[in-house]
């Protein structure tokens, strides 16, 4: 209902929800599913409890392994079979861990998380799937080692450096950028993880210039949790993007830009057909909008209000006498 037809989810257990939307029992986006993210032990996506270690205590896997949220992964070959798993779930690509993270309570922001070795299995685990892995990273180490090892798109990379920047460039790397700020936006946090978040935004408005500068393939991409009233905001993030960017920029990258990063899925790609274009021959999906965004880009963190009319796959989900 907010113009979102499409969404990529790397992280979590998904395929429930996605499978749902897709029969019809339920109305929601595409979902282009990544599963439970790998992380290694204490990184960005070990969220066991004091009394879940160590692991496969009395034989069980932590709740999030076993719900679908996470696969904890020490080692080639640990990290090769949870990237197996989820490609056998149906994941239309890999999410790896590779730094520290905000949310997490055990890893500091600048840390750097699994081996190159322990990355390139999932590299190649996904290739021979014929999709790509993406990673959390936030540092230059952490981005240069997933490059390194054949990663195709990095997620975040607030607190990176121009020659690494350069790098995303000269390899052809996609970068998922977020306006993270500190503002009416921002995820609440406990004193430590917020501490780790305002050392993140801190370098939000670099990143953005940098990427600008150095003309790397962005992607828009949202990260908002823990608060579901933050869950009708991704309009307004878009908006915010025109700090870096022109509205006919911000609209491309919502729109043509992200479904090109989708479509690297290649034959893992849920949704055959083509998105982000209006084309003889693409998947139908249409917003339309009570006046000129791009004369006025507030319209888009209005749809309630702005929003006439979605269509998504040809079907009328909003607007006069739809279902």
């Amino acid at each position: 209902m907010r113009g979102f037809t499409t969404v990529r989810d790397l992280g979590g257990p998904s395929f429930g929800i996605k499978q749902a939307i897709d029969e019809g029992a339920i109305l929601g986006p595409r979902i282009f599913p990544a599963g439970g993210f790998i992380s290694q032990t204490g990184g960005h996506g070990d969220f066991r409890l004091p009394n879940e270690v160590p692991r496969g205590v009395a034989g069980h896997l932590s709740y999030s392994e076993i719900i679908g949220a996470a696969v904890i992964a020490d080692g080639e070959a640990e990290v090769l079979r949870g990237a197996r798993e989820m490609l056998r779930r149906g994941a239309s690509q890999l999410k790896l861990m590779a730094g520290g993270g905000v949310a997490s309570n055990y890893d500091p922001l600048d840390v750097s998380q699994f081996t190159q070795a322990e990355m390139c299995a999932a590299v190649e685990a996904a290739e021979n799937w014929g999709t790509y892995v993406t990673v959390h990273a936030y540092t230059p180490r952490a981005i240069r080692t997933a490059v390194a090892a054949g990663v195709r798109c990095i997620e975040h990379g607030q607190l990176i450096d121009e020659d690494t920047v350069a790098l995303l460039a000269e390899k052809d790397i996609w970068w998922c950028l977020q306006p993270f700020l500190d503002d009416e936006d921002a995820v609440p946090l406990p004193p430590a993880n917020r501490a780790k978040f305002l050392q993140m935004v801190a370098g939000t408005d670099a990143a953005y210039r940098l990427a600008v500068k150095h003309k790397v393939k962005v992607a828009f991409g949202t990260d908002t949790l823990f608060d579901a009233k933050l869950a009708s905001r991704q309009g307004a993030q878009l908006v915010k993007l025109t700090r870096w960017f022109t509205p006919v920029e911000v609209l491309q990258q919502a729109t043509i830009r992200n479904a090109e990063l989708l479509a690297m899925s290649g034959p893992r790609n849920p949704y055959p057909g083509r998105l982000g274009v209006v084309a003889e021959g693409a998947l139908a999906d249409l917003v339309l909008v009570d006046g000129d965004p791009v004369a006025d880009i507030s319209l888009i963190a209005r749809p309630d209000e702005a929003f006439t009319a979605i269509i998504k796959g040809g079907q009328l989900v909003k607007g006069p006498n739809s279902y």
